[in-house]
């Protein structure tokens, strides 16, 4: 997905709502139908107090100068400049970056990951919280993408990334759009979707979700390995990704 319009930023409008008191979520539509809320304001102005376990112990591996990339209303960005540490955050909605400011982020630019590339500087880490292994989109991308990575990082760097296990639910519906998936070739946890907010929308993309195995399967070939997974009470995990040797 490319730079968004105003009318597209469905995001960016709800966060940059919540900036400013005025509460509401997003809700994610899904392309067999099936619609969902967000973890919204809540979760995405959260203090490092209240994240998840798994986030915390995640992050605090961050080192060096970091790139968060889909940085959203700058949570982690923030949370890791205040620790002294060197970062930029990237995001494809202009009202979340403008968010990101305004909250004191010093470093903040309107970017899509297919956008990132050596150009933007040498990074030691690279954080894709909220579930942001997901803008990879799929496997052929994530793989292209994990290289050009592997290009704009210095020989030690880490990948940090949450994901969440699409297998682990009985939900008919989920279950029933993996088997959708398979026989159109895609893998089970790849999703088809869109933001809405109001009267805004978001245009339809792709978002990957991957088990641990998966996510394996994915990095093999591309230069990068998991170091070790960090478990949450769910489905939901993060996972430290290192450069082979």
């Amino acid at each position: 997905m490319s730079k968004l319009t105003d009318r597209q930023d469905a995001y960016g409008h709800m966060v940059y709502s919540a900036y400013h008191g005025q509460g509401g979520y997003e809700v994610n539509e899904r392309d067999d139908g099936f619609v969902g809320l967000s973890a919204g304001p809540p979760a995405y102005l959260a203090a490092y107090k209240d994240w998840p376990a798994h986030q915390r112990r995640g992050i605090r591996l961050a080192r060096g100068k970091v790139l968060d990339v889909g940085c959203g209303a700058g949570r982690c960005a923030l949370y890791l400049q205040q620790q002294g540490l060197d970062v930029v955050g990237v995001d494809v909605s202009p009202l979340a970056i403008k968010v990101c400011k305004l909250r004191g982020l010093k470093k903040a630019r309107v970017m899509s990951v297919t956008q990132l590339s050596h150009r933007l500087g040498t990074f030691d880490t690279i954080l894709m919280y909220g579930n942001n292994f997901g803008l990879f989109g799929g496997p052929k991308r994530a793989r292209w993408l994990l290289r050009r990575f592997g290009r704009m990082t210095s020989d030690r760097a880490r990948i940090i990334a949450e994901s969440n296990d699409p297998h682990q639910t009985d939900h008919p519906c989920h279950r029933a759009y993996h088997r959708r998936n398979r026989r159109r070739g895609r893998m089970p946890g790849q999703l088809r979707i869109r933001t809405r907010y109001r009267t805004y929308a978001t245009p339809w993309f792709d978002y990957l979700l991957v088990s641990q195995d998966e996510m394996r399967s994915i990095l093999a070939g591309t230069g990068w390995h998991v170091d070790r997974f960090i478990d949450s009470k769910g489905s939901h995990y993060v996972a430290v990704i290192t450069k082979d040797s």
